[in-house]
């Protein structure tokens, strides 16, 4: 199953080459199915994207030393490594169980620099901040760029 993980990207670059679990992930659930049963799988795993973004920003208010960028990991893992929540925040979150590590990342979604402003001010609270974000796309890295992307 496709996952979208939302972390920092000094945790990406600089911690173990195993993101950790449990920890919350999005992905095409049948909630978000549910909520838009016209759209497609691209439309679904876009929005399973956005929903992971959004949690990047509440990690980023969590660690104030972390580059003020948006960090999406997308990883293939077996079915048995993500489980439905009781009550998901967003119709796309679910839990991972399973530790992630480089073999099962098929891409990561970063910021461009441009953003941080918005980002800095989306994870100290700022809605409209986090509304303009919602109109980036995140840039597209293969898992061997990791260490190149640019830190502001």
């Amino acid at each position: 199953m496709r996952v979208y993980l939302p972390v920092t990207l000094d945790e990406l670059q600089h911690g173990s080459p195993v993101l950790l679990a449990p920890r919350v992930a999005h992905g095409v659930t049948p909630a978000l199915r549910a909520l838009w049963p016209d759209e497609d799988d691209e439309g679904w795993e876009y929005a399973a994207q956005a929903g992971a973004a959004d949690e990047s920003v509440v990690l980023l208010a969590a660690r104030p030393g972390a580059p003020r960028l948006r960090v999406v990991v997308a990883a293939d893992v077996p079915e048995a490594c993500v489980r439905a929540l009781e009550a998901p925040p967003v119709p796309s979150a679910l839990e991972l169980v399973c530790g992630v590590d480089v073999s099962h990342v098929a891409s990561v979604h970063v910021d461009e620099p441009a953003a941080v402003a918005d980002v800095t001010a989306a994870a100290a609270g700022d809605e409209a901040a986090l509304e303009r974000l919602g109109d980036r796309d995140l840039l597209w890295y293969d898992v061997s760029e990791i260490e190149q992307i640019p830190v502001p």
